[in-house]
C-alpha cells in the first residue's frame, strides 16, 4: 500500500514513517498542510493519515477539498485526545476513520489493512492468481507448495501487480506506487526488481504469470 502521512509533529511524523515502513507499506510525508494538499491531489494514494491541526492549510479544509473534487481515497483524520468536534466534523465530512493521538502502530496498520479491504472489495488477506497465492497478513507468497522468499519491495511491487491481473501498469505508475513519487524517474530500478522478481516467481517448467508489454510497462497475466 502507498500512504500519505500529513503531519507537523516531527516526533508524531518519524513514528509513524518508521512503523508503516517496517510492516511494508510505501509512505510519503508532508509536514504541513498546503504540502499534504499538493500531495493528496498530485499523487495517487492507497490511503491517506492526516493530523487535523496543521500549519497552512488544516486537515478539516484538506478533507473537505478532496471530497469536493471527488477524490475518495480513504482519510484517517489523526486528532488530539479530547478533540471530538473536530472528530466528527471530520466524519461528516468523509473521513472512513480516525485515530485518537498517541495511538499504537499496529493498531494504525490494522484499521490501514481494514480501509484497503472495503474500497478493493476484499474480504481477505489473500490475492490469487492461478497458483500463485500472496498474503497480506502474513507476508507470505506460495506457488503451489513453493514458497517463495521476496523483500519487501518485491512484496510490494507483487502485491501492486496482482490487484488487477491483465491491467498493464507503466513504469511510472510502479515507480510512484512502490518507490515513492520523489525517485527519480529515469532511473532503470523498476526494471531491475522485476527481473529478480520474474526469476523468483516464474520457474522454467511453470506458466509464465509476469509479462513484459513492450514499450508500456509490466502485467499480471489475466487468468
Amino acid at each position: 500500500m502507498k500512504v500519505l502521512i500529513v503531519e507537523d509533529e516531527k516526533k508524531i511524523s518519524d513514528f509513524v514513517t518508521k512503523g508503516l515502513k517496517e510492516h511494508g507499506f510505501t509512505v510519503d510525508l508532508a509536514e504541513n498542510g498546503d504540502d499534504g494538499y499538493y500531495l493528496a491531489t498530485s499523487q495517487s494514494y492507497d490511503a491517506i493519515v492526516l493530523d487535523i491541526m496543521l500549519p497552512g492549510r488544516d486537515g478539516l479544509s484538506i478533507l473537505k477539498a478532496l471530497r469536493a473534487k471527488g477524490n475518495n481515497v480513504p482519510v484517517i483524520a489523526a486528532t488530539a485526545r479530547g478533540e471530538l468536534d473536530e472528530r466528527l466534523e471530520g466524519l461528516n465530512l468523509g473521513a472512513d476513520d480516525y485515530l485518537t493521538k498517541p495511538f499504537y502502530i499496529d493498531e494504525l496498520v490494522a484499521r490501514l489493512q481494514a480501509l484497503h479491504r472495503r474500497t478493493t472489495g476484499s474480504q481477505l488477506n489473500v490475492r490469487q492468481v492461478e497458483h500463485l497465492v500472496l498474503n497480506l497478513a502474513t507476508r507470505e507468497v506460495k506457488r503451489g507448495e513453493r514458497d517463495i522468499e521476496l523483500t519487501s519491495r518485491e512484496f510490494n511491487l507483487l502485491e501492486y501487480l496482482m490487484r488487477s491481473p491483465g491491467r498493464v501498469y507503466t513504469r511510472t505508475q510502479i515507480l510512484e506506487h512502490v518507490w515513492g513519487y520523489d525517485f527519480d524517474p529515469n532511473t532503470n530500478i523498476v526494471d531491475v526488481c522485476l527481473q529478480r522478481l520474474r526469476k523468483k516467481i516464474d520457474q522454467a517448467d511453470e506458466d509464465k504469470l509476469l509479462e513484459t508489454v513492450r514499450g508500456v510497462g509490466y502485467r499480471m497475466k489475466k487468468v
